[in-house]
């Protein structure tokens, strides 16, 4: 779905912030953010603890309200609109988010139907359609009738991921999806996510804190340092040691995959060193 401005042309922006502050309790976290999320892309926010990230996406998800400025939807206020009809165009995986004990992966995917569903409009067989492929997208269907707690830690975060698919909304955020998990287990998410937005057409905002994954998967990265946008675009041009250096205070080397092409963050500890001077030596 494209976006249109004031005057009526197509915008082709389905969400940006604009001049945005939020907080909480009345401390500010963020100050003056503006940000365009490309569409059908994946963005990723990266910066140190308590930079921001998570209070940006939750403000652009209608979660948190602004202190000033606006976070356009299809260029109308996210904050002036139904939780429903909000729904309906954007779907929010939070952070850490528990499930019910002895709830089936089908009921916790089947909430993602809650935006469709009304006084006048019950379950249907739409339903479940967008409940059994968004189970098949995310490759969980022969845990349908298994309850949630009863899986892996990759096979829970699969769970809802599928349940935010169930929305069948284009837009996707999603706050630290790859927290606590193995690597291989992050890789084969990043690589589902990826597959939504390079195949499926959807675009994502993803809250990351494992630099090299969001070097090597985003399209559009966005760095932040004490409730601030230091930069945003291509990792190319983007993820420095110099970048690095500024916004973590993390001494790096950014070095290029031969094999993958994908930028790598290299830590260059005292230890780090150490090694590199005993192999010359």
């Amino acid at each position: 779905m494209a976006a249109w401005n004031e005057n009526g042309a197509d915008t082709g922006i389905r969400l940006a912030a604009s001049a945005l502050c939020a907080g909480y309790d009345g401390a500010s976290i963020l100050s003056d953010i503006d940000l365009t999320i490309p569409t059908g892309k994946m963005s990723v926010l990266v910066g140190a603890n308590g930079s921001g990230k998570s209070t940006l996406l939750k403000t652009m998800a209608r979660i948190l309200t602004p202190s000033s400025g606006t976070v356009l939807l299809d260029g109308k206020s996210v904050h002036a609109a139904k939780t429903r009809d909000v729904a309906r165009k954007m779907g929010l995986l939070p952070q850490g988010p528990i499930a019910p004990e002895g709830l089936t992966v089908r009921e916790l995917v089947a909430q993602g139907r809650f935006p469709h569903q009304g006084l006048m409009r019950q379950w249907t067989r739409e339903d479940e359609d967008a409940v059994n492929a968004a189970m098949a997208t995310a490759g969980i269907t022969e845990f349908a009738d298994r309850p949630v707690d009863s899986l892996s830690g990759g096979q829970r975060q699969r769970c809802w991921i599928a349940m935010v698919l169930a929305q069948e909304t284009d837009l996707l955020l999603l706050d630290e999806p790859t927290t606590f998990l193995d690597l291989k287990v992050q890789v084969d998410l990043m690589e589902l996510l990826a597959d939504l937005a390079h195949a499926r057409g959807r675009t994502l905002v993803i809250v990351l804190h494992e630099l090299s994954l969001a070097a090597a998967y985003a399209d559009h990265l966005v760095m932040m340092k004490d409730g601030r946008i230091v930069c945003a675009g291509a990792p190319e041009t983007i993820f420095t040691a110099e970048r690095l250096k500024h916004v973590f205070d993390l001494e790096a080397r950014v070095v290029r995959d031969a094999e993958t092409g994908h930028l790598v963050c290299v830590p260059l500890g005292a230890h780090a060193r150490r090694k590199a001077s005993v192999r010359v030596a």
